[in-house]
Formats: structure tokens, C-alpha cells, sequence
């Protein structure tokens, strides 16, 4: 296997459903993706050749939250390390882009949280639980 690329670039929506599909996340709507994705705050895209592989995103209001979002890696390339290729890469951008203070959120599936206590994010509950809504 070739090392993936990775760009500063957010990815084609039908790739970003696809991708999410492969990863076992929950489908997006393909309309949807075309006008959430260009609204991106910073996106990261892995690829190998015109294939993407992995991706991330972080949406925000550009100076007092961030959200971390989209952490996908394809199946046959998850345990390569390829998450925290994107998580660093992300948080990267966050630190050199955003104000001083900025609160930088996301929602962990499983066991990712033992990959984002590696970029410093800690478990909020019991002071704060997580929620959400799909609409």
C-alpha cells in the first residue's frame, strides 16, 4: 500500500457519503453534503491516487467554537494510524487559525475517545453530558 496523501481540502460530496457509509457512520444526504461541505471551517481529505480513504472536518462561528466532525477512515485502512493522521492535522489548523480560548467540541464513538485524549480533549460528563438532535 502506497502512503495516503493528505491535503487541506474538503472532499467531493458524493466521496464524503460514500466515505461516511464505508466508515460506519450514520448516511448523509448527498444535497445536503453539496451545500454543508464548502462551509467547512478546515477540512482534511486523505487520499491514494483520486480515492479517498479518510477524511475530517471542523465546522465553527470562527472565533469562540469549533467542532470537530466527519472523522472517517475507509475500513481497509483504519489501523494505520490514518485518524490520528487527520485529528493532528485538524487540530494543527485549529491551533494556528483560531483565537485564544476557542472551545473546540466533538462527539466520540466507541473507544475514538482513547484518540482524541492523545490531542488533549477530556470526557465533560458529569459536568456537561453531550446531546443531539437529527432532524
Amino acid at each position: 500500500m502506497s502512503e495516503p496523501h493528505l491535503s487541506y481540502a474538503v472532499p467531493a460530496p458524493a466521496d464524503y457519503c460514500a466515505l461516511r457509509l464505508a466508515a460506519g457512520l450514520s448516511p448523509m444526504d448527498e444535497s445536503a453534503a453539496i451545500v454543508g461541505l464548502p462551509a467547512s471551517w478546515c477540512a482534511v481529505s486523505l487520499r491514494v491516487g483520486d480515492e479517498l480513504v479518510g477524511m475530517g472536518r471542523m465546522v465553527a462561528d470562527g472565533a469562540l467554537f469549533l467542532q470537530v466532525v466527519d472523522i472517517a477512515v475507509r475500513p481497509d485502512w483504519q489501523r494505520h494510524g490514518l485518524g490520528r493522521r487527520i485529528t493532528g492535522a485538524l487540530m494543527e489548523e485549529a491551533r494556528r487559525r483560531a483565537p485564544r480560548g476557542v472551545i473546540v467540541t466533538l462527539l466520540a464513538d466507541g473507544e475514538a475517545t482513547r484518540l482524541y485524549e492523545r490531542f488533549g480533549f477530556r470526557l465533560s460528563a458529569p459536568r456537561s453530558q453531550g446531546m443531539l438532535l437529527r432532524l
